[in-house]
Protein backbone atom coordinates (compact mmCIF):
# COMPACT_ATOMS: atom_id res chain seq x y z
CA UNK A 1 0.00 0.00 0.00
CA UNK A 2 1.70 3.36 -0.99
CA UNK A 3 2.75 5.65 2.00
CA UNK A 4 1.90 8.67 0.24
CA UNK A 5 -1.94 9.53 -0.41
CA UNK A 6 -2.84 11.95 -3.01
CA UNK A 7 -4.27 15.28 -1.53
CA UNK A 8 -6.64 16.44 -4.26
CA UNK A 9 -8.34 20.02 -4.76
CA UNK A 10 -10.40 19.70 -7.31
CA UNK A 11 -11.89 17.77 -10.54
CA UNK A 12 -11.93 18.13 -14.07
CA UNK A 13 -14.24 15.97 -16.11
CA UNK A 14 -12.65 15.98 -19.88
CA UNK A 15 -14.91 14.81 -23.14
CA UNK A 16 -13.26 14.50 -26.50
CA UNK A 17 -16.04 15.59 -28.90
CA UNK A 18 -16.14 15.88 -32.88
CA UNK A 19 -16.61 19.65 -33.21
CA UNK A 20 -15.50 22.25 -30.80
CA UNK A 21 -18.47 24.54 -32.42
CA UNK A 22 -20.90 22.03 -32.71
CA UNK A 23 -20.08 20.99 -28.77
CA UNK A 24 -20.70 24.92 -27.55
CA UNK A 25 -23.87 24.98 -29.51
CA UNK A 26 -25.53 22.45 -28.23
CA UNK A 27 -24.52 23.09 -24.05
CA UNK A 28 -25.59 26.72 -24.61
CA UNK A 29 -29.31 25.93 -26.60
CA UNK A 30 -29.97 22.74 -24.79
CA UNK A 31 -28.10 22.99 -21.19
CA UNK A 32 -28.00 27.04 -20.61
CA UNK A 33 -24.19 26.47 -20.37
CA UNK A 34 -22.02 28.84 -22.19
CA UNK A 35 -18.20 27.35 -22.86
CA UNK A 36 -15.51 29.60 -22.68
CA UNK A 37 -13.90 29.61 -25.85
CA UNK A 38 -9.79 28.60 -25.26
CA UNK A 39 -6.82 27.73 -27.58
CA UNK A 40 -7.43 24.89 -28.92
CA UNK A 41 -10.04 23.58 -25.99
CA UNK A 42 -13.55 24.82 -24.91
CA UNK A 43 -14.64 25.40 -20.76
CA UNK A 44 -17.23 24.98 -18.18
CA UNK A 45 -16.54 26.23 -14.66
CA UNK A 46 -19.46 25.04 -12.35
CA UNK A 47 -20.27 27.40 -9.14
CA UNK A 48 -18.48 24.18 -6.87
CA UNK A 49 -15.09 24.77 -9.14
CA UNK A 50 -15.78 21.72 -11.02
CA UNK A 51 -14.28 22.09 -14.89
CA UNK A 52 -15.48 20.41 -17.87
CA UNK A 53 -13.06 20.81 -20.70
CA UNK A 54 -13.89 19.55 -24.55
CA UNK A 55 -10.76 19.13 -26.89
CA UNK A 56 -11.74 18.25 -30.53
CA UNK A 57 -10.20 14.46 -30.91
CA UNK A 58 -11.66 10.89 -31.51
CA UNK A 59 -12.53 8.98 -28.15
CA UNK A 60 -11.94 5.41 -27.92
CA UNK A 61 -14.60 3.27 -26.17
CA UNK A 62 -14.29 3.33 -22.48
CA UNK A 63 -11.45 6.13 -22.72
CA UNK A 64 -13.84 9.18 -21.92
CA UNK A 65 -15.24 11.05 -20.23
CA UNK A 66 -12.43 11.41 -18.56
CA UNK A 67 -11.94 12.26 -14.24
CA UNK A 68 -9.05 13.94 -13.55
CA UNK A 69 -7.79 14.85 -10.02
CA UNK A 70 -6.32 17.86 -9.21
CA UNK A 71 -3.38 17.48 -6.81
CA UNK A 72 -3.47 20.25 -4.36
CA UNK A 73 0.56 19.45 -2.87
CA UNK A 74 1.62 17.91 -5.93
CA UNK A 75 3.66 14.37 -5.80
CA UNK A 76 2.85 13.08 -9.51
CA UNK A 77 5.76 10.99 -10.00
CA UNK A 78 5.62 9.25 -6.05
CA UNK A 79 1.54 9.22 -6.72
CA UNK A 80 2.12 7.06 -10.23
CA UNK A 81 4.46 4.87 -8.79
CA UNK A 82 2.18 4.29 -5.79
CA UNK A 83 -0.56 3.40 -8.52
CA UNK A 84 1.87 0.76 -10.19
CA UNK A 85 2.63 -1.03 -6.90
CA UNK A 86 -1.50 -0.97 -6.35
CA UNK A 87 -1.20 -2.83 -9.56
CA UNK A 88 -3.19 0.06 -11.31
CA UNK A 89 -3.25 -0.04 -15.12
CA UNK A 90 -1.02 2.84 -16.01
CA UNK A 91 -2.19 4.53 -19.41
CA UNK A 92 -0.28 7.70 -19.72
CA UNK A 93 3.03 7.89 -17.47
CA UNK A 94 4.10 11.82 -15.73
CA UNK A 95 4.08 14.11 -18.91
CA UNK A 96 4.03 17.93 -19.67
CA UNK A 97 0.65 18.93 -19.68
CA UNK A 98 -0.86 22.31 -20.38
CA UNK A 99 0.70 24.52 -17.07
CA UNK A 100 1.93 21.22 -15.35
CA UNK A 101 2.27 17.22 -15.59
CA UNK A 102 -0.70 14.74 -16.05
CA UNK A 103 -0.80 11.19 -15.82
CA UNK A 104 -3.63 8.28 -17.09
CA UNK A 105 -4.59 5.67 -15.69
CA UNK A 106 -7.77 3.07 -15.44
CA UNK A 107 -9.54 1.82 -12.17
CA UNK A 108 -9.94 -2.00 -11.18
CA UNK A 109 -13.16 -1.71 -13.85
CA UNK A 110 -11.64 0.36 -16.48
CA UNK A 111 -12.60 3.92 -15.93
CA UNK A 112 -10.21 6.17 -17.68
CA UNK A 113 -8.80 8.71 -14.33
CA UNK A 114 -5.63 10.98 -14.16
CA UNK A 115 -4.23 12.91 -11.84
CA UNK A 116 -3.12 16.49 -12.95
CA UNK A 117 -0.88 18.77 -10.98
CA UNK A 118 0.82 22.48 -11.36
CA UNK A 119 4.25 23.16 -12.68
CA UNK A 120 4.96 25.33 -9.45
CA UNK A 121 4.74 21.72 -7.65
CA UNK A 122 7.28 19.41 -6.39
CA UNK A 123 6.90 16.09 -8.59
CA UNK A 124 8.23 13.91 -5.94
CA UNK A 125 6.82 14.32 -2.58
Amino acid sequence: MPTNKPRVSDVAIIFLVKNLERTSQFYATAIGLKLEEQEGYCLITMPNGTEILFFEGEAEPGGFPQVVFGLEEGGIETIAEGLAELGAQMVTPVSEAPGGWSMEFKDPDGHALAFFQAESLPKRI
